[in-house]
């Protein structure tokens, strides 16, 4: 039985999941951690195409099941736990391929990529609307702070959609499957990552609002900062891209 809670849908279409492993471009060599393994289809899966398998799952009765379902997959270590606790940094290089509960989507995204050292590769099955906004490019309603601190370490695309009718029990909306490639250097050059962050997410604090008045908390002169970039004051968070924020972010530092 599915619990509510902790956002279980399960996906039983093996020729969806096979898919799934396609889009991650997995060797046989790799390591993979698995989020929620729940029933173990997508575990068993893995675990014939690489080299091992680390599996965690939160849920005691689904973990009492997975021992004996995954008794005879030798190279499949399961975990008892909660994925945003665990030591990714203590792994060698992975990928992660998983179906995630939808509600720990963004937590978990933002902690793997903390994790991204040893990161290769995110293939994830997450809410298509949560899909639209991690590969969304400026100017449309989905870009924002998740786009931005996605595509600064990574490069994601969105790869296919899974109907809802794909899941039990069925969620209300459809589902898409994402893949990020974590990028060896940032997709921009700045010299403060943690001050270009508070820029990012203070001007889409207010995302309605245009530049010049968002962004003056973080400097009373912003007005004239922008004008000496080139960018028009009015202009709204959504319409600026990674590297016109990367240079903002600069500029709005320099005393």
């Amino acid at each position: 039985m599915a619990k509510k809670h902790l956002g279980q849908n399960f996906l039983y279409d093996p020729s969806i999941l096979k898919r799934i492993i396609q889009v991650a471009q997995l060797d046989e060599e790799d390591l993979v951690v698995e989020i929620g393994p729940g029933l173990g289809r997508l575990t068993k899966m893995l675990a014939e195409k690489v080299e091992k398998v680390v599996a965690i799952e939160i849920d005691d009765k689904l973990f009492t099941k997975l021992k004996v379902e995954l008794a005879d997959y030798h190279n499949v270590e399961l975990i008892h736990g909660d994925a945003l606790k665990y030591s990714y940094e203590s792994l060698p290089q992975f990928k992660v391929v998983s179906n995630i509960p939808y509600y720990i989507t963004t937590p978990i995204i933002f902690r793997l990529l903390e994790a991204r050292k040893n990161l290769k590769s995110v293939t994830l099955t997450v809410q298509k609307e949560v899909a639209e906004r991690i590969v969304a490019k400026p100017g449309g309603k989905d870009y924002g702070v998740l786009s931005l601190m996605i595509q600064y370490h990574a490069k994601p695309q969105l790869k296919f959609i899974i109907p809802k009718g794909a899941f039990r029990p069925v969620p209300k909306v459809d589902s898409a499957v994402v893949h990020i490639k974590i990028l060896e250097q940032p997709s921009v050059l700045v010299k403060d990552e943690e001050f270009f962050f508070r820029v990012i997410k203070t001007a889409f604090s207010q995302r309605r609002k245009m530049l010049s008045n968002s962004l003056k908390t973080l400097r009373e002169d912003v007005k004239e900062k922008l004008v000496e970039l080139g960018i028009d004051p009015n202009r709204r968070p959504e319409t600026l891209s990674i590297q016109e924020f990367a240079r903002l972010s600069e500029i709005v530092k320099r005393d």
